[in-house]
């Protein structure tokens, strides 16, 4: 079973394209000023199995792939080489977000680990670093953090043409809820003063 924090069915900024983006829950790296702290905690999401996942994914219409991120997605690499395989075979895109490095993921020697980067067409690995604090790239918070292209799916013409975006969205109880990359501090200071309400990256 997959331990997730959060699902959208459609995005347009996590990745190329149209997603539909898996949050999961549960992150040992702990990187000093984390956009996603709510996701560090083990066993505190909602539990779905792989085949529950497909289906969702597959009932969704105009997709170009799916992006998982979290969290750490390879704490959890066996049922997601799973969900990525049963999605590389529909014809959609994956795009994994990592705090690790590809070089740390493959000293590992974990044979879910390497199923998972097998199914994997775009890794952007590394965790954010305040100190390298850069919005210049789509879909990154820092310079350290890596396009990694393991299939021919994508490439760094195909990325040129993406920028950064956020999404908004009122959920069902209230709350206002942001996601994509941008400088979350400042959007959270102007929508507190502005409306006196929490959010919720």
């Amino acid at each position: 079973m997959l331990d997730v924090y959060k699902i959208l069915k459609k995005t347009t900024v996590e990745g190329p394209g149209t997603r539909f983006c898996i949050w999961v829950q549960g992150c040992k790296k702990h990187c000093p000023d984390c956009f996603a702290k709510e996701t560090w905690a083990f066993n505190a999401g909602q539990k779905y199995s792989v085949e529950e996942l497909f289906e969702q994914i597959k009932s969704e219409k105009d997709l170009e792939g799916v992006t998982f991120l979290g969290g750490e997605p390879f704490e959890q690499a066996k049922d997601l080489a799973k969900l990525s395989s049963l999605v590389k075979n529909i014809g959609l895109s994956v795009l994994c977000f990592t705090g690790y490095t590809i070089e740390q993921l493959r000293a590992k020697k974990s044979a879910d680990v390497d199923a998972f980067l097998e199914n994997i067409d775009l890794l952007i690995d590394g965790g954010f670093e305040k100190e390298n604090f850069d919005l210049s790239r789509p879909w990154v918070g820092s310079s350290n953090q890596r396009y990694l292209y393991l299939t021919d799916t994508y490439s760094p013409e195909i990325i040129k043409t993406y920028k950064n975006k956020v999404e908004a969205r009122i959920s069902p109880d209230g709350r206002l809820e942001i996601n994509g990359m941008g400088d979350f501090k400042a959007i959270r200071e102007k929508f507190c003063l502005q409306l006196g309400k929490n959010i919720v990256k």
